[in-house]
């Protein structure tokens, strides 16, 4: 039974996932929107709302919190002194995903995941 467990697996071992959503995240802070598959714009969501929520807080403990998920330093200064202050007034929903239909070769959905405001 699956009470209570979230997340996706998405066929992959736990190391590679989270490498996986770790990448994803660092290039949608660093581009401000990807294209990728549905279930990966799907399951990174969560962890850019959270960073994006750490950001507006902008404290040491925070930066820290943050430094953990995102492992390039220039991206995570964006977050911060970027990103972070410009959402300051919203009161949730940073990222916003748009269904751009199957892709050529494996007709996987594609998404495109963006930050709001950019």
């Amino acid at each position: 039974m699956r009470h209570n467990v979230m997340g996706r697996k998405l066929s992959r071992s736990t190391n590679h996932r989270k490498a996986l959503f770790r990448n994803l995240t660092t290039e949608l802070f660093r581009h401000k929107k990807i294209t990728t598959t549905e279930a990966k714009a799907k399951a990174i969501q969560p962890i850019a709302e959270k960073l994006v929520t750490l950001a507006r807080r902008g404290d040491l403990h925070s930066r820290r919190q943050a430094a953990r998920e995102l492992q390039d330093p220039a991206v995570l200064k964006q977050l911060f002194e970027e990103i972070g202050p410009r959402m300051k007034d919203r009161a949730g929903g940073y990222t916003r995903i748009y269904k751009l239909g199957p892709r050529h070769g494996d007709a996987a959905q594609m998404a495109l995941i963006e930050l709001v405001g950019q």
